[in-house]
């Protein structure tokens, strides 16, 4: 059944690349809707990698936008000062991005994962926030000015198959024994532990994950853009991430990628609107919040991506 479901998702992954290849090879989208196909692979790294913590793991976690920020100015920084091919010195930087977000992940992890709900957010987000006034005031990083130099070398070729590859290895994870034992920390620590579960660890894998997928994120967005400003990366960004999880449901993988795709398009397709934009995505949000919550709708969503209530057969 589960090669089943993945054949399925391999193929619909596939006609969806091809639909995109197809689409913009053609001309059909416009150089404004080509231009949120990298951020939408960004969202959608960054919604699913939070997922893990927040939907799977049952922890609240504010700073995000950090692990994000460390992981872009560490790829970028390498590619600015790297005289390497782009083919040869893209994939490093996101290496390096991953690894030095994954790093601090770990350096947060191990402290913060002590305390639970309001307190773990609070320290997570007093994290992003020192990051960022660091990066604010690092010459070397071009302090608020941004980092320049960046070449604008990431396409949605490869944003696409950086948000599939972030897919599986978070979906995988789901499905095995590490994923069962990170869902059970979430639904009860205290039965999780009884039963031989090492929750520290879980929790500090789930985060470290979590945090390298996040600096992968970052690297692909500083590449998109050219410049990395700090101010970009501040306490709204991770609301922003925090927001496609629970709009996308928390524990829906698919739900986080409908909700990153959404959440893209939709400011930017109301921008002609500019001074009523804010004021129809705001409803737009509480009416997809109300659809979202909508019971009918919920047990339609379990029904089409095969998850089964607790006790059903």
């Amino acid at each position: 059944m589960k090669n089943k479901k993945n054949i399925v998702y391999a193929i619909i992954a596939v006609v969806i690349f091809i639909v995109l290849f197809a689409l913009v090879n053609a001309g059909v989208l416009s150089r404004k809707y080509e231009g949120l196909l990298v951020p939408i692979g960004v969202n959608v790294i960054l919604a699913v990698s939070l997922n893990l913590i927040v939907g799977f793991l049952g922890e609240l976690s504010l700073g995000h936008a950090g692990f994000m920020s460390v992981g872009a100015y560490a790829g970028c920084l390498f590619t600015v000062h790297s005289n390497l091919p782009v083919m040869v010195e893209l994939p490093i930087a996101f290496v390096i991005g991953g690894l030095a977000a994954a790093i601090f992940g770990l350096i947060i992890g191990i402290p913060a994962l002590r305390l639970k709900g309001d307190y773990l957010a609070i320290v997570t987000l007093g994290f992003g926030e020192i990051i960022r006034s660091v990066f604010n005031s690092l010459d070397i990083l071009g302090g608020s000015g941004g980092l320049k130099g960046i070449d604008k070398s990431s396409n949605y070729i490869m944003a696409y198959v950086l948000a599939v590859i972030t897919v599986l290895v978070i979906a995988n994870l789901i499905n095995s024994k590490h994923g069962r034992a990170i869902k059970s920390i979430r639904d009860n620590v205290i039965a999780a532990e009884s039963v031989g579960v090492n929750v520290v660890y879980y929790k500090i894998l789930a985060f470290v994950l979590s945090a390298f997928f996040a600096g992968i994120a970052g690297v692909l967005y500083g590449h998109n853009l050219a410049i990395l400003k700090p101010a970009t990366f501040d306490f709204n960004k991770s609301i922003e991430i925090l927001v496609m999880v629970v709009l996308g449901g928390m524990g829906s993988i698919p739900g986080s990628i409908i909700a990153a795709v959404i959440l893209t398009v939709l400011p930017e397709a109301m921008r002609s609107l500019a001074d009523y934009r804010m004021l129809f995505y705001a409803v737009a949000l509480i009416v997809m919040m109300l659809f979202s919550s909508n019971p009918a709708l919920v047990e339609f969503r379990q029904r089409l991506f095969g998850k089964k209530k607790r006790g059903g057969k």
